[in-house]
C-alpha cells in the first residue's frame, strides 16, 4: 500500500486510511511529506508547512468539506 501524509488535524481521515492499509504519517513540517505517495490537508492553512515549494511529487488533497470516505476515494483515485 501506499505512504500518505495526513495533517493531524485529521484523525477520522488517518484512521480510515490506516484501516485500508495504507501507511501514514503525521504532517508536521515540510520534510514529512518528502516520501509520501500522497499528502492529505485540511485546508484550513493553505500554507501548512511553510512553504511554496513543491515537496512531493504526489497528489496534494484538500479534505475541506470532505467526509473521512470522500478523502480515501479520492486518494484511490490518486493512485490508481
Amino acid at each position: 500500500m501506499a505512504r500518505i501524509g495526513v495533517e493531524e488535524t485529521l484523525t477520522d481521515v488517518k484512521e480510515a486510511l490506516m484501516e485500508m492499509g495504507h501507511e501514514v504519517v503525521d504532517l508536521k513540517n515540510a520534510d514529512d511529506a518528502a516520501y509520501c505517495d500522497c499528502c492529505i490537508i485540511s485546508g484550513q492553512d493553505k500554507n501548512l508547512m511553510g512553504v511554496t515549494d513543491t515537496q512531493i511529487a504526489g497528489a496534494v488533497i484538500n479534505a475541506q468539506g470532505f467526509s473521512a470516505n470522500d478523502v480515501c476515494q479520492m486518494v484511490n483515485h490518486k493512485l490508481d
